[in-house]
């Protein structure tokens, strides 16, 4: 749904062009309908992305007005269809559209700004901003159903959430069969989940001011990156603008499948402006360059590589999806396996360092399990049972290094130091037990282990 562009930083959005209208017909006289058309002509002329269309599409609908073509246009919701068509006969930009009364359309003179703003995001919000249904399909496919870009700090801790519910995917599923469109922001932030380094997605270029604004993912996440998942993105010829966008970055970044069906070619960004007696436009002010094609969908749409109806779509790419993913799973198991065969190699080079140089030793203990924490192989728990696995061989030292490896990795868990406690006890080390054990009741008053040991060896000295 389109918002209104009355503030200045919401003119970047791409708008929800098609949604159901709440428009309510009302009557317009000759003289409004002069003073409409002719204000309309005036914002085209000043803010279309195109200046010259700008003129050609101010000039034909003063023209239709002088020859009479609006004469029998009675209502503003009529008078609004009719220069809708006028307009994109002209200019064939899907974008550009005229709305009446009603809905989320302009007021000349807001009575209350900041409180259409709050409805407008009320509105997102039960929309869950865009993020219509999160699921993990069977075999690990994590699949979104993404209405729309929305852009607001709750609607980034929602795609948050939603990345974070199929970090663990084998392959995802995008379908963005019914996605108007949105924020290139979002997009990008989506986006930045599935590219390992920063990757130039996209350009706009904004006829105010001449400039050019860049479209690049974010270095780091909040959560894990999937940047070599299998990615798939379903299209419909309702996928338009934003939608159109995520779809052709994936496209050609060669970063997914894209099936479905031809989009809907809408690829000028803009924003909403009041044309009068209720009246308002949406004009495009900007323009989609790709980095890599140096030119964008407007009027052809985003093509599928694998064109199918749009109902067939995602039963079509689970099964694509359901291979990949297993191809997926099995080049993880077989790097993790090497991963883990190198670590306990180097493990068990330590252990036989500790009676010549334990510092050496350690060193080599923090390195190897380093390297296995940044890769996301291993987590708290993990480390923490390893350390158990090196106690019970009696490898006391190798396990006191893994568990304060793990104190340093994750200080605020009692559980790390109250490991670390028995291990110094295992080794006869009771001071050092004790203070672990003491760490461990300050960060969760409730371990009854760690009261327990630290009366019995305090109880022993």
């Amino acid at each position: 749904m389109c918002t209104s562009i009355k503030f200045a930083a919401l003119a970047a959005l791409f708008c929800f062009i098609f949604f159901t209208s709440r428009l309510t017909a009302q009557d317009i006289t000759k003289e409004q309908k002069e003073e409409t058309i002719n204000n309309l002509a005036k914002l085209l002329e000043d803010n279309y992305v195109f200046s010259d269309v700008g003129n050609d599409c101010a000039e034909h609908i003063k023209n239709k007005l002088k020859d009479g073509s609006f004469d029998n246009v009675s209502d503003k919701k009529e008078l609004a269809e009719v220069l809708t068509n006028e307009l994109q006969s002209i200019s064939h930009d899907k974008h550009m559209r005229v709305r009446g009364p009603g809905g989320m359309m302009p007021q000349d003179e807001p009575s209350n700004p900041i409180f259409d703003q709050y409805k407008f995001m009320k509105e997102r919000g039960e929309e869950n901003y865009g993020f219509r249904k999160v699921e993990m399909l069977d075999g690990g496919i994590g699949y979104i159903d993404l209405r729309g870009f929305a852009q607001s700090d709750k609607a980034y801790e929602v795609a948050v959430l939603a990345m974070k519910f199929i970090k663990n995917s084998n392959a995802v599923i995008f379908d963005l069969r019914e996605n108007h469109g949105g924020s290139p922001e979002m997009i990008k932030f989506i986006l930045s989940y599935f590219f390992d380094k920063p990757t130039h997605l996209n350009d706009l270029y904004w006829r105010n001011g001449d400039r050019t604004e860049e479209f690049w993912t974010n270095e780091k996440v909040d959560g894990v990156k999937m940047s070599d998942v299998p990615v798939f993105v379903l299209t419909s010829k309702e996928t338009f603008s934003g939608g159109e966008e995520f779809t052709y970055n994936v496209q050609t970044q060669k970063r997914g499948l894209i099936i479905g069906e031809v989009t809907g070619g809408g690829a000028n960004p803009g924003g909403m402006f009041p044309a009068g007696n209720g009246i308002a436009v949406f004009i495009p002010t900007g323009r989609a360059i790709n980095p890599i094609t140096k030119t964008n969908w407007e009027g052809v749409g985003v093509k599928p590589d694998i064109e199918v109806p749009a109902d067939d779509a995602l039963e079509k790419a689970i099964a694509l999806a359901e291979v990949e993913a297993e191809k997926y799973r099995q080049k993880i198991l077989e790097a993790a396996g090497k991963e883990f065969e190198n670590l306990f190699a180097n493990l068990n080079a330590a252990e036989e360092l500790y009676n010549k140089d334990s510092g050496e030793a350690e060193k080599k203990v923090y390195s190897s399990l380093e390297t296995v924490l940044n890769k996301n192989l291993i987590g708290e728990p993990d480390i923490n049972m390893l350390g158990y696995e090196f106690l019970g061989e009696q490898k006391v030292a190798l396990a006191i290094s893994v568990f304060k490896f793990n104190t340093e990795k994750f200080p605020e868990s009692s559980n790390v130091w109250d490991s670390l406690g028995e291990a110094y006890m295992n080794n006869g080390d009771k001071e050092l037990a004790i203070s672990n054990y003491k760490k461990s009741l300050e960060l969760n008053p409730d371990n009854e282990n760690a009261k327990q040991m630290i009366e019995k060896m305090q109880s022993g000295l």
